[in-house]
């Protein structure tokens, strides 16, 4: 089938039981739904009450020919039934109450008041050339009247409220059952079609709208109130067309679905064989209604039983408000359509083969849906999958559709194996919660043992180790290792089965001999710092800055005499450990620190320097042996400035390197007067010497010293500019001095002032002063007596008399606390008296 085809919104069912007895022998003529039960007319005069699923629960015998209508109230407790022998009945269902009454003419139609079962609402219409209205009054007598005549058989009514709509071969009226009046009048599109051939079907979707089906028309009326400056002689109410649009073919009957139409349609075709028209399966269709148009949405042709015979007449279609019900009655069938539940959609979507959109569909709706079980949509899905060779989603989705049923597990193992797969499956197997039996995984392990060793090394390192029986798998790889003992894949598999089986000296024999990178993270979880003692030349030749690392981490497990001892062999690999060492700590090894002056100088001089600078313990007399064998200038004159021969280490600088700055650099840094002087002698006949000099040595020597001592007529390269250097160098200097000096003397007033006007503060006495020399209060108790009190601005406090007597003629006296001079802090005084 089309894959793209739409999911039907509809699905149908024959109405049998009873109903199929029935149409056996009779045929039908119309139907009326009620929400408790259903009423069918025959065309032999019958009435059938029957259940929702088609059982008759009574009969009755109204007339010996076609029953053409039958009407029920809201209740279901009343009915009204008319025949084409002019018959009509109105009567109680469970009830005594019942009228009878017979025309002249076939009576086409009968309608109940909808509130028929109240007292006060005992009214119903009927139609056959006029339509008349029967109210019961005064005497339980009916009494009629004519609401309208005239144009034609009345073919259709419709009671819902107070209005009350009906067709005649014109077209259909409306009337407002409470004012009497009729509120319109919409004519028929299409006179040409006969109206009984092609009768109007009417059909209320709600109080105050009317859905109007006639020929290939279909129009929604609105009953709407009109404004009561509009009214004059008008009706109270009047009606708008909101939507009308035309049909493919005749239309049969009518009923909303929620915003939308259901249109039963009958159906012409013209026959392949005899090229004659003919009448084809009649069609349900469900339509969403637009200004001026439709949009089908749906559309499902229907096998009734004898459908070539029949005509548009033949056909009705009544629904069940509330439960989406649609009943579509023809002589020798009824049809039951119903909307489809999620039951109903994932069947479609199994059928179509959607499984995914299946499996979804039934996760949403797993509380509502009643035919399906999740598991079985699932297991049909994999088995799908598994047809179509999709192997891997199979395997994917067993993970979410299996969830912990160990018991499904296996069987689905179990036919991966058989289809040759288990690799496809081997990813997706649970680790914990569930695990299945270690067969299980030990049969995967083998498959790829057998064709994959990259795949059976990936599922080692990523299972659990107790998934499966380490041992047999151990054993399997040993029995593989011999056919082929080179093997990395196999070696590295066999290493991980050896540390989780706690094995971890051969493990770590593996990992030395492939020089994994993983050796030192198993040496530290493992703690196997006693097996590698005799395979420190190993670690290190496979990687020197882990291995150094981990032996200094852990000098407490493998000593450094261990580790020096062990590299003796491999002098290179001793100086990587030793330099190391030292950078960690600059005395931890410094019994080796003579060995490492060897070992920088043949391996790593860059760092020979820093070590001589930052070693404490190297011998210098041997380290100035092995720089001088080796020439190394840089560090014989560090060597020689270090042992006090700076004369000797500035030579050299002069002329072994021929670097002036440099040679200035290292005068600085010794700042001794003698080396200044021999640097100049040494470069007074050297023009680039005293250019370097002149320009470097202004704030170390006064450069007159060096500018007499140039001979007359030396060609000196750049001698102006660093002439005028040396005096932008002087300039600065004094303008350096003055700038300090103003800064100074500036403070220094600041500071005095700020000093001056915190001395000039008052200084609070009170009762809890006492005096620095006796200790007694320095308020006298008796505030009548006079007394005198001397406070120094450093606050101490003293009675006049305690304070020692001036030698000096100078009658200022200082602070004997504060003050052992005779200017001090304390200089100033406050005397109080009184």
């Amino acid at each position: 089938e089309d894959e793209s085809e739409e999911e039907p919104k509809l699905k149908y069912e024959r109405l049998s039981n009873g109903v199929t007895e029935i149409l056996q022998k009779d045929a039908a003529s119309c139907m009326t739904v009620h929400e408790k039960f259903l009423a069918l007319g025959t065309h032999y005069g019958k009435v059938y009450l029957l259940d929702v699923q088609g059982n008759i629960t009574q009969k009755f015998d109204v007339s010996p020919v076609k029953i053409n209508q039958i009407s029920l109230d809201e209740s279901g407790e009343h009915m009204g039934v008319c025949s084409e022998d002019g018959k009509v009945q109105v009567f109680g269902l469970y009830s005594a109450e019942e009228y009878h009454e017979t025309f002249d003419c076939p009576i086409k139609i009968v309608a109940v008041h909808p509130q028929f079962v109240r007292s006060h609402f005992k009214q119903f219409v009927t139609g056959g050339k006029k339509l008349l209205l029967y109210e019961r009054g005064w005497m339980n007598r009916w009494k009629p009247s004519v609401l309208h005549e005239g144009e034609g058989n009345i073919r259709n009514v419709k009671w819902r409220g107070h209005l009350i709509a009906w067709a005649n071969n014109m077209g259909v009226k409306i009337l407002d059952m409470i004012s009497k009046q009729r509120i319109t009048n919409v004519p028929r599109d299409d006179i040409s079609l006969r109206p009984d051939m092609y009768p109007c079907s009417l059909c209320w979707k709600d109080n105050l709208t009317l859905i109007i089906g006639w020929g290939n028309s279909v129009k929604i009326c609105s009953v709407k109130e009109r404004h009561a400056s509009e009214m004059r002689d008008l009706p109270n109410r009047y009606v708008e067309i909101v939507f009308q649009f035309e049909t493919e073919f005749h239309i049969s009957g009518l009923a909303p679905l929620c915003d939308q139409l259901v249109v039963l349609s009958y159906v012409k075709e013209i026959s392949e064989k005899t090229e004659v028209e003919c009448c084809a399966r009649p069609r349900l269709d469900i339509v969403q209604p637009l200004p001026e148009s439709c949009e089908e949405i749906s559309s499902d042709a229907l096998t009734v039983r004898g459908f070539q015979e029949n005509e548009c007449r033949d056909y009705h279609l009544e629904y069940s408000e509330g439960e989406s019900l649609f009943y579509i009655i023809s002589p020798r069938d009824v049809v039951v359509a119903k909307e489809r539940d999620q039951d109903d959609h994932i069947d479609w979507l199994l059928e179509k083969k959607k499984y995914e959109e299946a499996l979804m569909a039934a996760e949403i709706s797993q509380k509502t849906i009643k035919k399906h079980k999740i598991l079985d949509i699932g297991l049909a899905y994999i088995n799908h999958l598994v047809e179509k060779g999709e192997y891997d989603l199979a395997a994917r989705k067993c993970q979410k559709i299996l969830g912990k049923n160990t018991d499904l597990w296996e069987f689905e193992v179990y036919k991966f194996k058989e289809i040759g797969q288990l690799k496809a499956i081997s990813r997706y197997l649970p680790r914990r919660d569930p695990v299945l039996k270690p067969l299980i995984y030990e049969m995967v392990l083998h498959e790829f043992l057998e064709s994959d060793y990259e795949g059976f090394a990936t599922l080692i390192k990523e299972w659990p180790g107790d998934l499966y029986n380490n041992t047999i798998i151990v054993q399997a790889v040993v029995d593989h290792l011999k056919k082929d003992p080179q093997n990395r894949t196999l070696l590295r598999t066999l290493a991980e089965l050896y540390t989780y089986d706690q094995r971890y000296g051969r493990a770590l024999e593996i990992y030395l001999t492939l020089r994994h990178k993983d050796v030192f993270q198993l040496i530290h979880k493992h703690n196997l710092f006693s097996s590698i003692r005799d395979k420190i030349v190993l670690l290190m030749d496979f990687d020197a800055e882990k291995a150094v690392d981990m032996l200094l981490d852990n000098e407490d497990k493998i000593s450094i005499d261990r580790v020096v001892e062990e590299l003796e062999n491999r002098p290179e690999l001793q100086h990587v450990y030793l330099h190391k060492l030292f950078k960690r700590d600059h005395h931890k090894g410094q019994r080796y620190h003579e060995k490492q002056i060897s070992l920088y100088a043949e391996y790593d001089r860059p760092n020979l320097l820093p070590f001589l600078r930052d070693s404490t313990h190297c011998p210098l007399e041997k380290a100035l042996e092995i720089c001088q064998q080796r020439n190394f200038v840089e560090e014989t004159v560090y060597l020689l400035s270090r042992m006090g021969n700076s004369r000797s280490a500035l030579k050299m600088i002069m002329e072994e390197l021929h670097d002036v700055d440099k040679a200035i650099e290292f005068a600085k840094e010794q700042d001794d007067g003698e080396l200044w002087e021999d640097l100049i002698l040494y470069s007074i006949d050297k023009p680039p010497f005293i250019t370097g000099l002149l320009n470097n040595i202004g704030t170390h020597v006064d450069p007159i010293l060096l500018i007499h001592r140039i001979k007359e007529g030396m060609e000196i390269p750049n001698l102006r500019d660093s002439l005028v250097k040396i005096l932008q160098d002087y300039n600065l200097q004094i303008l350096l001095r003055e700038g300090c000096k103003k800064i100074l003397v500036a403070d220094s007033l600041s500071l005095l002032k700020k000093m001056h006007r915190t001395q000039m503060k008052g200084v609070l006495v009170d009762e809890e002063s006492i005096c620095e020399s006796c200790l007694s209060p320095i308020l006298p108790s008796d505030a009548a007596k006079s007394f005198s009190v001397v406070v120094f601005h450093c606050r101490h406090m003293f009675h006049k008399e305690c304070l020692p007597v001036s030698n000096t003629i100078s009658p200022v006296q200082f602070c004997n606390i504060c003050s052992a001079k005779h200017r001090g802090p304390g200089s100033a005084i406050l005397e109080m008296k009184k």
